[in-house]
């Protein structure tokens, strides 16, 4: 019997391995196969849903995202180990956090009602990584299955949500041993990430699933994805938030 993606996929990610070529029979048909087995994946693993990353590559176009295994995420700081993850992408990423719990449901939450709910903000930095060897030339669905290419994401500290900050375009600084790594125009492509939310509570809700003031929900790189060659230390400071930082060793 075929072992299924979601198994190979989890056993890749439990032990820091890489898939060979995916057999056409286990690429996702399309995105509801693909996040069948995001969670089948998190089953697996006996991992509970720590944060969400969400995004979109234009300020108009099709939203996607995957949930993220609590043991995923680790506070300002941390230490992680570079061979854990292949390929090593670092992105820098504002998050939010809800002030309130949407509950499951078969009737969808309004923008107002999901904007009114947003609580907090902070800092992220999202280490992307992929269980696929042929990565990125990998089928686009059996990305999104893959938790939509997520390595972990290193949390900072959360201040209240202003309405006013700018999240279009924020000043911003992102070194690594104190060498600035940003390469364009600070922006995130999906534009206003706010837009992202309310497809995400819709996305967990309708298939069971609680979004929870704990949750930490990212919403794209503002900054490209830099790939680092070497161990060291990656510094964001998104202006208004708090700095926020990861070591690789």
């Amino acid at each position: 019997m075929t072992t299924s993606l979601s198994q190979r996929l989890a056993d890749a990610r439990r032990n820091h391995l890489t898939l060979d070529t995916l057999p056409p029979e286990q690429t996702p048909a399309d995105s509801t196969a693909a996040y069948a087995v995001q969670h089948e994946i998190l089953r697996v693993l006996d991992a509970p849903i720590g944060g969400w990353k969400i995004g979109a590559k234009s300020d108009s176009g099709p939203i996607q995202g995957a949930p993220l295994p609590a043991s995923d995420l680790h506070a300002d700081g941390a230490p992680l180990p570079r061979e854990a993850f292949a390929p090593l992408g670092l992105e820098l990423e504002i998050a939010f956090r809800f002030g309130r719990r949407f509950e499951p449901s078969t009737t969808p939450y309004s923008d107002a009602d999901v904007h009114a709910g947003i609580g907090s903000i902070g800092a992220t930095i999202e280490i992307v990584a992929s269980r696929y060897a042929d990565w990125p030339k990998v089928d686009k669905l059996a990305q999104l299955a893959d938790l939509q290419n997520h390595g972990a994401l290193v949390v900072g500290e959360f201040t209240p949500y202003r309405e006013d900050f700018p999240f279009v375009a924020p000043s911003l600084r992102f070194s690594f041993e104190g060498r600035d790594v940003v390469e364009t125009t600070p922006a995130n492509p999906a534009g206003d990430p706010r837009r992202l939310l309310t497809w995400l509570v819709n996305h967990a809700t309708s298939r069971g699933i609680a979004i929870t003031p704990e949750m930490v929900v990212t919403t794209g790189s503002y900054t490209g994805m830099f790939f680092p060659q070497s161990a060291g230390t990656a510094s964001g400071l998104i202006e208004g938030l708090a700095p926020i930082s990861l070591t690789l060793y």
